[in-house]
């Protein structure tokens, strides 16, 4: 823990500002490559598998073509030449050295199925894993749907390459040089008039994967930005439909697509330029081992059974070039796709527990915040000196118009967001000084925007303490109001939640989530516009159980209407970042001040 003495009090180092979380420089291609392959390492078994099975297979197809020489020149030029023993025994080990490779490859194929299975479990558990462990700034700068574009589609996209190619790879390695090999063995010459198109191939392909990558790197981040406006909008669909901005949305989307059909199409341009291209130079250098090779055969330096074994191999050499140049897009389009996930496990996590951390244990509830200086972008502060003091049990109210620091305060006492400068303690320990999860672990909250998973309106309930009996969950129901509700519904607390349930009210959404809070051990409560989606009515009556149930607990209640705070022991009136006014209800009317203004307003208003 970093602090700094200014001005005679502790400080802490301004952490808020840096939210930039990504790296912003590319990553190196062989930095991907090296942590392409640690994924490999961490299935060295299934991959030392795969790559012999691979080299068997390649091997043993690769018999053939010889076998397929010495047959025909077993049958001879002349009628009644043939030796039919040889040709058939040539022809039976052919048949059996292709018979081999297809029952080889069969194995791969379930081997690299494992292999895949193995990659993309452990892939997509590191991404989620470096999800967990990233501060709150993170999601407020970038879209949801730009991240789940990386969780599955570049995850996908990086497996296949990881589990088809990386074999392709191999195997088209062992086919270019046994073939060479090969062909070397049968005429040296001739292999020279081959090879001399390979330089040609080479430097195409590396100048066509200068241009492709850059491509394939804005198809992927094109993608992500669609999905994220999806994901937006499908959010907003009620706001967008009551507002008649159904025009704007579509032509909006249309941008969008537009940008990304575009980079898709172009880079599968230059993609698909490679195989046409490469297999116009290899038939050229076909042509050419044709013609020489009759030459050579009319000198009687190479008989025919050579020079078909040579074609042979001439084209199995030319199928992986091909191969390979084909899936050069689907490489660039892997290599892309792993730089973004990997930028995304690089994220910048939440900073650790200071050295020496404790845990928060046998909590009161007693919670101060001294002098607290805190901003969210550098240099336009949010909380200017702030000071607050909230005893044991006690219902500490926060009031005061939009944007001028309630929730932030929530943000800050459950250490989302780091201060600038200043202290807050709870029993006296400065909370930087503790854990992270005790810390949290201390409060439980409802916040405006309810938040159920797809499941039993009990175990979303009993969410907040899974080890909580039926009664006790029930009792928090009936507390929260909602207990009514659930008994008329056809499975009751078994009544499954989601697209496929019953439709349930944001309002009675809400009550669930304040049912699960009131279930909660912990010992403090934030409520930040918890009953803003319900009635004034219910509302009092949930205010009236509140105070039953947080009885000796520390609640914090950050409310807009004002009208459901009157009972709270301090009310704090925030403006601007500072306290202007703080007391009882009471008490601030009396004062004849700014939260005088605010109730009033919001009375005529209501």
């Amino acid at each position: 823990m970093s602090r700094l003495i200014r001005g005679g009090r502790m400080s802490r180092q301004e952490t808020s500002g840096d939210t930039r979380a990504l790296p912003a420089l590319r990553m190196p291609r062989r930095q991907i490559l090296r942590r392409l392959w640690q994924y490999l390492g961490r299935n060295r078994k299934w991959m030392l598998l795969a790559m012999l099975l691979t080299l068997l297979s390649s091997s043993v197809a690769l018999v053939g073509p010889k076998l397929s020489g010495l047959a025909i020149d077993a049958i001879g030029l002349g009628a009644g030449q043939a030796d039919f023993a040889r040709v058939f025994l040539y022809t039976g080990l052919m048949a059996g050295c292709y018979l081999l490779a297809a029952g080889l490859s069969y194995l791969l194929s379930r081997v690299t199925l494992r292999l895949t299975r193995n990659i993309i479990y452990r892939m997509r558990k590191d991404v989620f894993e470096a999800l967990s462990a990233l501060p709150v700034n993170f999601f407020d700068r970038y879209q949801a749907g730009e991240i789940i574009s990386v969780v599955s589609y570049d995850v996908d996209t990086v497996n296949e390459s990881l589990s088809s190619d990386f074999l392709q790879v191999i195997q088209s390695t062992v086919t270019v040089v046994v073939s060479l090999a090969m062909m070397l063995s049968i005429k040296p010459a001739l292999t020279l008039v081959f090879v001399v198109t390979v330089p040609l191939t080479a430097l195409y392909t590396r100048w066509i994967t200068s241009r492709t990558r850059p491509l394939f790197r804005k198809r992927s981040r094109k993608l992500g930005e669609l999905n994220g406006f999806m994901e937006e909008m499908m959010g907003g669909k009620k706001t967008t439909l009551a507002y008649g901005r159904q025009a704007q949305v579509l032509e909006a989307f249309d941008v969008h697509n537009e940008e990304a059909v575009s980079a898709y199409t172009t880079s599968e341009y230059y993609g698909t330029m490679v195989g046409p291209s490469v297999g116009f130079i290899n038939n050229i250098s076909l042509a050419l081992i044709s013609v020489f090779g009759a030459l050579l055969f009319l000198r009687g330096q190479v008989g025919l059974g050579d020079i078909s074994s040579f074609v042979q191999y001439s084209r199995r050499f030319s199928g992986p070039i091909n191969e390979v140049a084909s899936i050069i897009g689907e490489l660039q389009s892997a290599f892309s796709a792993a730089e973004r996930v990997f930028r995304l496990i690089d994220a910048k996590p939440e900073k650790p527990d200071a050295p020496g951390a404790m845990e928060l244990t046998d909590v009161a509830g007693d919670v101060r915040m001294e002098e607290v200086d805190f901003s969210y972008l550098s240099g336009v502060p949010v909380l200017k000196d702030f000071t607050m003091h909230a005893p044991p049990g006690a219902l500490i109210a926060i009031a005061g118009p939009t944007g001028a620091g309630k929730t932030t305060l929530v943000n800050l006492l459950m250490r989302f967001y780091d201060i600038n400068d200043g202290a807050i303690t709870v029993d006296g320990k400065d909370i930087y000084g503790l854990t992270r999860a005790s810390l949290r672990a201390a409060y439980t909250m409802v916040l405006q925007d309810s938040w159920l998973f797809y499941g039993s309106i009990y175990d979303n309930i009993a969410y907040a303490r899974p080890e909580a009996t039926r009664a006790e969950v029930e009792a928090a129901a009936k507390a929260a109001m909602i207990d009514s509700f659930i008994a008329k519904l056809p499975r009751g607390y078994d009544t499954i939640i989601g697209d496929d349930g019953v439709n349930i009210s944001k309002g009675q959404k809400q009550l669930i989530t304040i049912a699960r809070a009131m279930l909660s051990d912990a010992r403090m409560l934030i409520l930040d516009e918890a009953t803003s989606n319900v009635d004034t009515q219910t509302e009092r009556h949930i205010q009236q159980a509140m105070r039953q149930l947080m009885a000796g607990r520390t609640a914090f209640v950050i409310a807009h209407r004002l009208s459901t705070i009157r009972s709270a022991d301090n009310i704090l009136v925030v403006r601007d970042g500072n306290i202007v006014e703080q007391g009882t209800h009471e008490q601030l009317m009396a004062l004849d001040g700014f939260y005088r203004s605010l109730y009033q307003a919001q009375f005529e208003t209501y």
